[in-house]
């Protein structure tokens, strides 16, 4: 018979919905996951309405992973708290003691940014500068200390307060545009597994809890070993010179500025080609990822308007260019 402290310590790690257990958003969990496997992605953003999972898919893919909820950086942080400053306490008493930034508390982890369009853009910059070069430098008293950081950065927004700048949109490496879910089924699943998990939490330490954690952990621990050994195997997946040509092709007819966008597609290409096993990357890898990679350095301005970012237009421009057709 369990005891109230081993059934406290069981459960302790689904006290939000398991990722397991978290139906819909494809494209959300495609991007997380893309993300882990290839660090150098630097980051996700998911843009949409409020009450679409953003925030449970992200908690609850940072608890399979890590086992930990994401380290969340509120939107009134300032530099210190963000970097790393002194600890108030004992500088108030003459005694300069270095308090780590939030930044190094998600090293090894996750970091997330719920309204990362709300953060100053300063704040938002050193994030994505730590993210991008994996190096935090913290400067005190005219001191410079250079830190070595990893973690995966996910900021949410809802466009209907506001957006970011072109020149942030374009350091987030991969974006989605996330809507509700209006196929009827879908719904349908999606209120099942909440009515699952919130009947089975309301019973904890019986059975019927017990069984649902056993299985979703069992489910996620699959899972979990499925992405570290992709993020293990990704430098391994070959991109042929066609491919890279095409990610290439991809950026030009999108009209992206710069080569981030060439450079993206290809990176996400390879990272979906390690998720599903294969030893190189093919076109329909780069097609999964072609609007992850590619939205948000189009037209950034469609964001700020809600305007359909991804139409089928440029379904169709994507499969006429990897076809050969174009």
């Amino acid at each position: 018979m369990e005891t109230q402290e081993s059934i406290v310590k069981k459960t302790s790690e689904f006290l939000i919905l398991p990722y397991s257990q978290v139906v819909g958003q494809q494209q959300i969990k495609l991007a997380l996951e893309l993300a882990y496997v290839a660090p150098r992605i630097g980051g996700v953003l998911l843009s949409g309405e409020r009450g679409t999972g953003k925030s449970t898919a992200v908690r609850a893919f940072s608890q399979m992973m890590y086992n930990r909820l994401p380290v969340t950086l509120p939107i009134n942080a300032t530099e210190d708290r963000v970097v790393g400053g002194w600890k108030i306490k004992d500088l108030m008493q003459s005694r300069a003691i270095p308090e780590p930034g939030l930044l190094e508390e998600a090293n090894g982890s996750l970091l997330y940014i719920d309204e990362v369009n709300l953060l100053d853009d300063h704040i938002v910059n050193i994030i994505l500068d730590v993210t991008s070069t994996g190096v935090l430098v913290v400067q005190r008293e005219g001191q410079s200390e250079q830190k070595q950081v990893s973690f995966t950065l996910v900021g949410t927004m809802n466009p209907e307060e506001g957006g970011l700048r072109p020149q942030l949109l374009d350091r987030f490496g991969l974006m989605v545009s996330v809507e509700a879910e209006k196929n009827e089924t879908s719904r349908l699943n999606i209120l099942k597994a909440v009515l699952d998990f919130d009947r089975a939490f309301s019973q904890t330490g019986e059975s019927e809890w017990s069984d649902y954690i056993d299985k979703a952990k069992e489910e996620n621990r699959k899972h979990k070993e499925l992405l570290k050994a992709a993020k293990q195997n990704f430098y391994s997946v070959e991109i042929p010179d066609k491919i890279l040509s095409k990610c290439v092709q991809l950026a030009k007819e999108f009209k992206t500025e710069g080569n981030r966008g060439d450079y993206m597609v290809a990176l996400a290409a390879r990272a979906c080609a390690a998720l599903q096993g294969d030893s190189q990357v093919m076109e329909d890898h780069v097609a999964k990822v072609a609007q992850l990679a590619l939205q948000h350095r189009r037209n950034p301005e469609f964001v700020q308007n809600r305007e359909m970012l991804w139409t089928q237009e440029d379904k169709d421009l994507v499969d006429a260019i990897l076809k050969g057709y174009k």
